[in-house]
């Protein structure tokens, strides 16, 4: 191990608390959840200061669930900021989920035509009208690959005064270990390390919504705001421009575990490890939570046909199978990112149901990527609600499916995996099972809005994304018709679908998506894949478990099984 940064960081609350002076009045923004705000709060009322101590983090929401009285309230107007440094619907998206929380009450969104920094808010309550003022505490900064943001800030104000930036414990945290990366000498050759950790320690507690799987962690957000801001880091210190899948830094992990009150901060480079946990044995057609892989690999060996495989970056074992048959095959694959769980249930049982079938022909891939489900396991530990996007990519840091015989020199590894599948089935349809966000995804220390993925921000429902070679549009399209017809039949999930783009295009706007048969859809010429035809599956599963994990993994499955079956007849009918 190398050591490269460790601290321990006085806890802003503690220190608002200690300067303040008997008779004063304070009213102050800061990164905490509640419980502790309030504390705070009642130590200062001990000490004789009044204190408002609110939210920096999402503050619209906050002022609903803390401060306004919404007993009586039928329609609430928002006027929110627009500013120049971020994008045109970011405050919106900061307070989602509101507009799912004011019960009947009518809500709309109205952008503001000056560039303050304060909600307007009005209430119609028994036919009147009142108005208030919420104040969103931000400012503008360049980070450290140059670009210029307008994130959440902490703010203070006393005995009245209009106030001024205060640095909280939670944003120096992150600038003095982004810092210390930034200025470490990392040498000129990818990978730059096998592990880059980041341990943090911090006290915020979690706070779950009465919305789906919505909850508001400021340190899952610290876990995404440093994943990401590291990429960014290391795609720019490589030549490469920001969002290059392509680059290979190594296996970044930051490890954001609660404490209680310790706020500090460990960095420094590991060997990767090489093992899995183990896991519970679970009915794998109602299996619960992500599966241990001892279980995956028994379940892939009862499949049986040809054995195949290739290895990680920490010689991890990536197994496959092939099933030869006499009907027109297709390549099945999930867990490309592994924190993405329900279609690596949902590989393993479609290819379980196929395997019943006289004439079955297909490859079966469950877990791409057994560095990244090994760094989920890890990671669920601690967290297990949380989204893990360090557990996205491989121990190498790059996104497999851009990972190509070209540009991978001697890092081919789990892409191989997918070359071999195409070789031997000869299959030119790829079923890719993926999923996105369940819950809402924000970076606030980095403009709140994750870069490069402002369309993931917020769930919009099971959606399909096609991926075709120029001639292929005619099959594409009635795959996804038939796709979306059969996953419309399964019970509860259109109004799963509608639930969530509903509330999406409150907080959010447009989806920007075709809507095929009561399903987002996006279909394109694009030809990154070797197979002529790629129908990847996006199900909102990141951190969904029980009930709900089932139902992902039942529609994943359902996808695999109707495109399986439309492929069949789109080739009889051209043979």
């Amino acid at each position: 191990m190398t050591s490269i940064f460790e601290t321990k960081l006085e806890r802003t609350l503690d220190t608002l608390v200690e300067r303040a002076a008997p008779g004063q009045s304070i009213e102050a923004w800061t990164f905490d959840d509640a419980k502790s705000r309030r504390a705070a709060e009642q130590t200062l009322k001990d000490k004789g200061v009044t204190a408002r101590i609110r939210s920096a983090y999402k503050p619209l929401l906050f002022a609903f669930l803390e401060e306004i009285d919404r007993g009586g309230v039928t329609a609430i107007e928002v006027r929110y900021p627009v500013h120049a440094d971020a994008p045109a619907n970011r405050f919106r998206l900061e307070a989602y989920p509101l507009a799912a929380l004011v019960g009947d009450a009518d809500i709309a969104f109205i952008a503001r035509e000056d560039d303050e920094l304060v909600y307007d808010v009005t209430l119609t309550r028994n036919g009147q009208t009142e108005t208030l003022k919420v104040q969103a505490p931000n400012r503008v900064h360049t980070d450290a690959v140059g670009e210029t943001n307008l994130s959440p800030t902490g703010w203070i104000s006393r005995d009245g005064a209009t106030g001024e930036r205060l640095e909280t414990d939670y944003e120096r945290l992150f600038s003095l270990a982004i810092d210390a990366i930034a200025n470490h000498d990392w040498g000129n050759e990818e990978p730059y390390f096998e592990e880059l950790n980041i341990a943090v320690s911090h006290p915020a507690e979690d706070m779950p919504l009465a919305v789906g799987d919505e909850v508001v962690s400021l340190r899952e957000a610290l876990h995404e705001d440093f994943y990401f801001s590291l990429l960014e880091f290391f795609q720019k210190k490589s030549g490469r421009p920001l969002g290059d899948r392509g680059l290979k830094p190594g296996q970044i992990v930051p490890e954001i575990v609660r404490s209680n009150g310790e706020i500090s901060v460990r960095v420094e480079t590991r060997p990767l490890s090489t093992g899995f946990r183990d896991g519970p044995e679970q009915e794998i057609d109602t299996a619960s939570e992500p599966p241990a892989v001892a279980q995956m690999s028994r379940l892939l060996s009862d499949i049986g046909g040809e054995e195949f495989d290739a290895r990680s970056r920490s010689g991890r074992v990536l197994s496959a199978h092939y099933v030869r048959g006499s009907d027109t095959a297709v390549m099945i694959s999930g867990g490309q990112h592994p924190n993405e769980t329900t279609g690596i249930v949902g590989a393993i049982r479609a290819a379980r149901a196929l395997k019943q079938r006289a004439g079955a022909h297909f490859t079966i891939s469950p877990i791409e990527n057994p560095d990244g489900y090994a760094l989920h396991q890890r990671l669920r530990v601690d967290n297990p609600r949380h989204m893990h996007h360090a557990a996205r990519y491989t121990a190498l840091g790059d996104d497999l499916e851009y990972r190509t015989a070209e540009n991978s020199g001697q890092h081919l590894n789990e892409k191989a995996i997918r070359f071999t599948a195409q070789e031997l089935s000869g299959a030119q349809l790829h079923i890719n099972l993926h999923g996105y966000p369940s819950h809402e995804w924000t970076r606030p220390l980095s403009g709140y809005v994750p870069r490069g993925f402002g369309m993931w921000t917020l769930p919009k429902g099971f959606f399909l994304i096609m991926r075709h070679h120029a001639g292929w549009t005619q099959q594409a399209e009635a795959i996804l018709d038939h796709v979306t017809r059969h996953l419309g039949a399964i019970p509860g999930i259109l109004d799963y679908n509608n639930r969530q783009i509903a509330l999406y295009e409150t907080h959010a706007g447009e989806t920007g998506f075709r809507i095929i048969n009561g399903f987002p859809c996006l279909s394109s010429v694009d030809d990154r894949h070797t197979v002529p035809l790629t129908l990847i599956t996006e199900y909102p599963d990141e951190t969904i478990y029980g009930d709900d994990f089932v139902t992902g993994h039942t529609a994943q499955m359902e996808t695999v099984i109707s495109a399986y079956d439309v492929w069949q007849t789109l080739n009889a009918c051209t043979a």
